[in-house]
């Protein structure tokens, strides 16, 4: 063991190129996500150089934090169940029930529209359909003294916006589940409905599983769309700790109240590898065989979940409909004359805002794409020691909800010898250090499917690893880097809950103002500002997908010939 673990150093200290790539991975992961991890655990459980456990259990037995703990799970539970059932219905439909390839991608573009815009946009759209004045409420239905605020609202506001997560985690398993399962179950006399609930239901439980998890956690950590729906008769966690440090200016308190919301996000995580472990699901495999057509989904069936879906779309069109109308009238509900002032005032007032999102966003965008990927190959293509722990260290500001990473971040930057608070570079810090780990997976396994023989040929011919990763892997692992680059920029437009906390008079972002205006009831301007991310955010990643679409065949076969072809 050690003669290999020498060897394996003694590899890496004679390739420069590849030894200064770990070392600089490992100082960054050690300063943006070891280091200000260590100083949140330090913040909740020391205190004058001693360990202490008196602020975690004060925060327990405080009546209002138990109420908030218990409404959190609730939330989280119930956005969990609905999110993963709207997930499946529209999954089930995309991949059983036979529609076209335009009708396709018009349900895929509704259904993925919560996905690129802010947060909170749904919670707008439901304030004005809803509320005191609200289009439905109101002027459709006649009802007076009607409230959008409470525990409903708020579940149907996170559900709309995260269901989206659990539709892509479940219509690629469900598309993987072989049809000749089911084939097999008609002949032997097994009616729809009962081969759906004993073949297709059972082999969807690691995504039904997945697809909790990830919305259970995504409403843990939401604080933004409580904040504005929930109101004081619904507090949840992830508000008590924000008003914690933003109110009372009380770091200790609310790193305790960001560290209780991992009790339940680990929790659900065990057991959702507990269940999911019991059981095996494996429907592909080596062997090669022509697929049938599945007869699962009744051609009735199939038209109740293509009405049910498109009921669905249409809700969501309308919201973001009416946001668009919002922003272009003087007072929703109450003075419908149309008026440009909304955008007046966003790119007026609001212009600092639109400034700092956008240089923060352009500059976190490639350094997000070109981490992603220099780790992802790191961990895919070499054997050094440690790799499994860098795997893990780079994955650990993506797996904490957003709250937990802001308030780290607010403590450990916010002091000397290390103080960034205040300025653009540790909003981007937080973006790329959170976010990239999409672009980590996503080079991996495109390294998965890609033969090493191609870069042993590099390396044969007197290549380093600089130059065999720059000119021949680059360019072969090009969707893996628009992919870091989307997503990255996405959130860097659309994000809140890590970096509400570090912000400054310097530098805003659009989200925070949008929450501004929200909690002011300034809805014209919010909703100008949410329909101008969106309207950004599509453009841009309209425009990565047309540079992909040009260079991905062109680069990769450049790539490939370059050193196999002379």
């Amino acid at each position: 063991m050690q003669t290999a673990s020498t060897a394996s150093w003694r590899r890496i200290a004679g390739d420069p190129a590849l030894l200064g790539a770990i070392v600089a991975i490992w100082l960054l992961l050690a300063l943006f996500v070891l280091f200000p991890m260590a100083h949140l655990l330090e913040r909740a459980f020391v205190d004058e150089g001693r360990l202490t456990f008196e602020p975690l259990l004060s925060s327990l037995v405080d009546p209002s934090h138990q109420a908030a703990f218990v409404n959190s799970l609730i939330l989280a539970a119930a956005v969990g169940v609905l999110g993963t059932a709207l997930g499946f219905l529209f999954a089930l439909t995309a991949v059983r029930a036979g529609l076209g390839r335009h009708w396709l991608t018009v349900l895929d573009a509704a259904a993925l529209l919560p996905l690129v815009s802010p947060p909170f946009t749904t919670s707008i759209s439901i304030i004005f359909s809803f509320g005191p004045k609200g289009l439905i409420t109101h002027d459709l239905l006649g009802l007076t003294n009607v409230s959008a605020y409470g525990f409903w609202s708020t579940t149907m506001a996170e559900t709309l916006t995260y269901f989206p997560i659990a539709y892509l985690t479940l219509r690629p398993i469900l598309a993987a589940i072989d049809p000749n399962l089911e084939e097999m179950a008609f002949s032997l006399g097994g009616s729809r409905w009962r081969i759906f609930r004993t073949v297709t239901l059972p082999l969807c439980v690691p995504g039904f599983a997945n697809a909790f998890l990830l919305l259970f956690a995504a409403s843990l950590a939401d604080f933004a769309t409580p904040l504005i729906l929930a109101g004081n008769s619904f507090p949840v966690l992830p508000t008590q700790a924000y008003l914690q440090i933003t109110g009372l200016f009380d770091f200790k308190g609310g790193a305790v109240l960001s560290l209780i919301l991992l009790v339940p996000a680990a929790a659900v995580f065990l057991l959702q590898r507990y269940w999911v472990g019991r059981r095996t699901y494996v429907t592909v495999t080596g062997k090669v065989g022509q697929r049938s057509r599945s007869r699962a989904i009744a051609p009735w069936a199939g038209a109740a979940l293509i009405t049910a879906c498109t009921a669905v779309a249409a809700l969501i069109v309308y919201f973001y409909a009416l946001l668009v109308v919002a922003s272009l009238v003087t007072a929703f509900g109450a003075n419908n004359t149309f008026t440009w002032h909304h955008y007046h005032v966003i790119f007026t007032e609001g212009l600092p805002a639109i400034r700092d999102t956008l240089i923060i966003a352009a500059i976190g965008m490639p350094l997000g794409g070109l981490y992603g990927v220099l780790v992802g190959y790191l961990i895919a293509r070499r054997n050094f020691p440690g790799r499994r722990l860098m795997e893990l260290a780079a994955m650990i500001n993506y797996a904490l909800p957003g709250t937990i990473v802001g308030i780290a971040y607010l403590i450990a930057f916010n002091d000397p010898p290390v103080a960034l608070t205040g300025g653009a570079l540790i909003i981007i810090a937080c973006y790329v250090f959170r976010y990239s780990p999409t672009g980590i997976r996503a080079t991996v396994a495109l390294l998965q499917q890609i033969d090493r023989s191609i870069e042993e040929a590099s390396s044969s011919l007197g290549a380093g690893s600089g130059e065999t990763f720059r000119r021949v892997t680059l360019p072969l692992i090009v969707p893996a880097f628009f992919a870091g680059l989307g997503v990255v920029f996405i959130r860097s437009m659309t994000a809140i809950s890590a970096t509400i906390f570090l912000v400054s008079i310097s530098w805003t972002l659009i989200t925070v103002r949008i929450l501004e205006n929200m909690t002011e009831m300034a809805l014209g301007p919010a909703a100008a500002f949410s329909v101008f991310v969106i309207v950004v955010v599509f453009l841009v990643v309209a425009g990565l997908s047309a540079v992909l679409a040009r260079l991905r065949a062109p680069a990769a076969g450049a790539a490939a010939r370059s050193f196999l072809g002379g």
